[in-house]
């Protein structure tokens, strides 16, 4: 239960609870080795105290006789003064002194330096009292026997202090080398118990930091990339447990992440795959179908003209309109170049142009404003006939006068465009967002169209360079004519050249 709830403090808690249990246990020990220390060095003090005493004894009885010496000779106040000082001092200590009967030596002597001293002081007094009363006899017999006992008493005062010092000395050695060993104890109680602070200040903070290195080596692994780790398991609510448990709960939110993030991607890859076989299928099949729209009235008309040139002209001429409509029939029908490039795709328009003048005897005027530099560049196949096809059926056929058709190549913010206007009866602007949106429903009022719309070019010009806007179309008005401008990507002429080589 303690364990439990000491696991629920706070980091700063549980530290500040070490150090201060630990310092605690110092000042304990210190507090008992102190007492010690205290009570010995009390001890070795009182060891001599009693020679001190008896040095003090041994000085008031040489006050007391020296004061009573010189009253006797001087008979002064201040001497008398003198002796009733040092008498009453001399007095005070004798009685501090044990009368008590004992076996022990140094309590009887004592005894009997109190006995002695009193009868010292009753003799020293009658002294002064005869000295006093001027009676000769009597103070003269009283001071020598007070003399002689003072003797006695100093003599035996000093045997007593010669005895008492010796034994003292001996106990004094015995308490100072258990002094020393006490100091030497001390010394070893406190390292053995600062040792275990120390001991129990390590294994606690270690047991408290061990989380928090777990936790670090498993964060380096987490960074290198490596989230198959286990889980770090924590029985602490402090600001470690705190963390670790968000790093848990942060590792398992990665992986679920990923995992949601693995299985939107192979869903996605799964659409894509899906949407470019949809689209490469659409693709074959537009290509198929433009290849296959080869209107039998058209060709029907083209040979039927071809046939009535080579009536009325030589052969030579004959031969270069078959060979353009050769070329222009082998260009629709061809099948593994549905890549080609912006030449091959003028050359055509070439033909087409030659084919439809040979038709309507020279009724349609051509010119072309050409970069050469960008002839090279990759486009889809089939998507510069149906638009020059669109000007001559919609916008040239309908109008009077002479009939025009421009081509340009050029180069445009990074982007390589063609452009093709005629001077036709143009295109409202209705017209031009049906057109450009795929809504624009065309009604045929002739075979001669290849059956190609609009919406087609448009959707294989999107699906070949990625871009929304591929086209635009321009017309300020009924018989102002109209311009298509093609956006294609800018292809470096390096890569433009690798890419026809391998075609």
């Amino acid at each position: 239960m303690r364990n439990k709830r000491f696991c629920n403090f706070s980091l700063q808690a549980k530290i500040s609870s070490i150090y201060i249990v630990a310092n605690i246990f110092v000042l304990l020990a210190n507090i008992v080795l102190l007492l010690g220390i205290n009570s010995m060095s009390n001890e070795l003090e009182k060891v001599y105290q009693e020679n001190l005493t008896l040095n003090a004894l041994s000085e008031n009885l040489h006050a007391v006789q020296d004061s009573m010496t010189e009253y006797m000779n001087n008979k002064t106040t201040e001497a008398l003064e003198n002796y009733y000082r040092s008498e009453q001092n001399y007095n005070a200590m004798i009685q501090e002194m044990t009368d008590h009967v004992s076996s022990v030596t140094f309590m009887r002597m004592q005894r009997n330096i109190k006995n002695m001293s009193e009868q010292y002081l009753v003799l020293a007094s009658q002294t002064i009292e005869a000295k006093r009363g001027r009676n000769v006899e009597k103070y003269s017999v009283r001071y020598e026997n007070a003399s002689e006992l003072y003797e006695y008493i100093d003599s035996y005062i000093y045997g007593l202090n010669i005895e008492q010092f010796i034994s003292n000395s001996h106990i004094y050695n015995e308490l100072s080398f258990a002094f020393r060993i006490f100091e030497y104890v001390s010394m070893m109680i406190m390292a053995v118990v600062v040792s275990i602070n120390v001991a129990s200040i390590i294994k606690f903070t270690g047991n408290m930091i061990q989380p928090l290195k777990n936790l670090s080596n498993l964060a380096n692994e987490v960074a290198k990339g490596n989230l198959d780790i286990e889980l770090i398991e924590f029985y602490s609510n402090d600001e470690i447990g705190v963390v670790t448990n968000a790093f848990n709960q942060m590792v398992v939110s990665i992986r679920q992440y990923i995992e949601r993030l693995k299985e939107s991607m192979e869903i996605e890859r799964q659409l894509k795959e899906k949407e470019l076989l949809m689209e490469a299928h659409l693709t074959d099949a537009q290509l198929k179908y433009l290849q296959a729209q080869i209107n039998p009235h058209f060709l029907f008309n083209t040979l039927n003209a071809g046939a009535q040139l080579a009536m009325m002209e030589d052969a030579d001429k004959t031969y270069e309109y078959v060979q353009k409509v050769a070329n222009f029939f082998r260009y629709n029908v061809k099948k593994e170049n549905d890549v080609v490039s912006i030449r091959e795709e003028i050359n055509l328009i070439n033909d087409y142009i030659y084919i439809l003048n040979v038709r309507f005897s020279g009724d349609i005027y051509y010119e072309q404003n050409i970069e050469e530099e960008w002839l090279d560049v990759q486009m889809p196949s089939m998507i510069l006939q149906p638009i020059v096809e669109n000007c001559v059926n919609h916008g040239i056929r309908e109008m009077a006068g002479e009939g025009k058709i421009w081509l340009s190549v050029y180069e445009m913010d990074g982007v390589v465009c063609i452009s093709i206007g005629d001077n036709g009866v143009g295109m409202s602007s209705e017209m031009i967002n049906q057109v450009l949106s795929g809504s624009y429903k065309e009604k045929k009022t002739n075979g001669d169209s290849n059956g190609v719309a609009m919406d087609n070019v448009i959707a294989r010009l999107r699906l070949f360079t990625g871009n929304e806007k591929v086209l635009d179309i321009y017309s300020e008005g009924e018989g102002m004519g109209t311009e298509f401008v093609i956006y294609l990507k800018h292809i470096s002429k390096a890569e433009t050249c690798e890419r026809t080589e391998e075609a």
